[in-house]
């Protein structure tokens, strides 16, 4: 199943990356400006871009957001945490000209001189023999230590080996994949019927998260063991994904930094260039015919 997913995922990538090519005067003149960019919606330039979870290949992954989102933030570095391809969907695989876009878009600044450095996730975890490498420009690491503009030292991870389920019960994380890929099936209905009906975005999978005590008690165990975890490595906070749970908060004496995903909360961690740290959330941008992002709410397990 690994190689059938990591020739699907290269395929991606290369179909993205090779495309066909314009005038060399052409290509120069955009590498300078960058992507085009529709009239009133301005670029917001970041220090750092963390985004995790996005689940390329799937239904479930909001695409068009993803590469809205792409389009109109710039960044010195982007770390990619984890499951961004999703080879657990190989047998489903699906491909979209939005979720191609998103990779375009990834290639797109590198080329305009972006340090992308991607960690490796559990939904993506072909890759991690690739550990040390380059490929098609992005750095392959186990984990990175990022430092903010104001001197702090941050731990980068996936997370996933901090997941009791995933370590000791990898068939029971497949279960619970499934039926979560259905409550996703389940959300993007009525997201589109309420779209029609001009109403807010609105995840029913992170009502019915939020809703269950055990999804509480399991996102706060984990963000606890990370932190500690992180305390244990000498660091002053840790950024990671998985969970599906945007989140900044202290613990203890670690800052810690949860992405979130872009297949209900449509968020990232960003910081500026003074070493500010926030949650942007891309709910209801551009594809709605929105100027500005508005707040969606986040999940609470993983997928």
């Amino acid at each position: 199943m690994q190689k059938a997913s990591r020739i699907l995922a290269e395929t991606a990538w290369r179909r993205s990356f090779y495309a066909p090519e314009k005038p060399k005067e052409t290509a120069r003149r955009q590498r300078r400006a960058g992507p085009p960019v529709p009239r009133g919606r301005a670029v917001h330039n970041h220090r750092t871009i963390f985004i995790s979870d996005t689940h390329l290949g799937t239904r479930g992954c909001k695409a068009e957001l993803l590469a809205d989102f792409l389009k109109h933030n710039d960044c010195d570095t982007l770390y990619l945490v984890g499951d961004i391809f999703d080879i657990w969907q190989v047998k489903r695989w699906y491909w979209s000209k939005a979720q191609e876009e998103v990779v375009r878009e990834v290639m797109r600044k590198i080329e305009n001189g972006t340090r992308v450095i991607y960690v490796p996730g559990n939904h993506d975890e072909f890759l991690r023999p690739y550990i040390g490498q380059t490929a098609f420009g992005m750095e392959v690491v186990l984990e990175a230590i990022h430092e903010t503009a104001g001197g702090k030292r941050l731990l980068v991870l996936h997370g996933d080996k901090f997941d009791g389920v995933i370590g000791c019960a990898k068939w029971l994380a497949h279960v619970g994949d499934r039926a979560y890929t259905l409550a996703l099936r389940l959300n993007d209905g009525l997201h589109a019927v309420r779209r029609a009906l001009g109403l807010p975005y609105w995840s029913l999978s992170a009502y019915l998260k939020r809703a269950v005590k055990n999804a509480v008690e399991y996102v706060s165990r984990y963000e606890e063991i990370v932190a500690r975890a992180a305390a244990g490595r000498g660091v002053d906070g840790v950024v990671c994904g998985h969970i599906h749970h945007a989140e900044i908060r202290k613990i203890g004496d670690i800052l810690y930094l949860n992405d979130g995903d872009w297949v209900e909360s449509c968020s990232a961690l960003v910081e500026d260039a003074r070493g500010n740290l926030e949650i942007l959330r891309w709910a209801n941008s551009a594809p709605q015919g929105a100027s500005h992002p508005a707040i969606a709410p986040p999940a609470l397990i993983p997928a």
